[in-house]
């Protein structure tokens, strides 16, 4: 199926995500929305590639879509808040402070924490 020329545009870029919006018309004329989620991922070698997923909003949809899409995050708002909970998305976050609350639950071992043990000598 072969893309419809773009009306109108809208470039949302979140991180590694980036979310595309686009008006486009049909063959009779008609506009409908195509939102797409484009996420990229880098190879072992250094290059890289994007994964696209993309929904068709058609205008008869548009209102059930706006009130379900409105419930749903405000769900989340009031559930969670607007603040990100996320390790990758805290400012002070630091992987080092991680690994040490990590091994100080002495459920988990790193190879700096490990310690060379001669049964002899028990």
């Amino acid at each position: 199926m072969m893309e419809k020329e773009e009306i109108f545009s809208k470039v949302l870029r979140a991180g590694r995500r980036t979310y595309f919006f686009d008006v486009r018309a049909t063959k009779a004329g008609d506009y409908y929305l195509t939102v797409t989620e484009s996420k990229k991922f880098t190879n072992d070698d250094g290059s890289f590639h994007y994964k696209k997923h993309k929904i068709y909003l058609y205008k008869e949809d548009f209102s059930e879509f706006n009130s379900i899409l409105a419930e749903m995050t405000d769900y989340i708002f009031d559930e969670k808040g607007e603040e990100v909970i996320s390790e990758r998305h805290q400012k002070d976050f630091k992987k080092e402070d991680f690994n040490e609350s990590e091994s100080s639950d002495n459920t988990t071992s790193t190879p700096e924490s490990f310690t060379d043990v001669n049964f002899e000598d028990i």
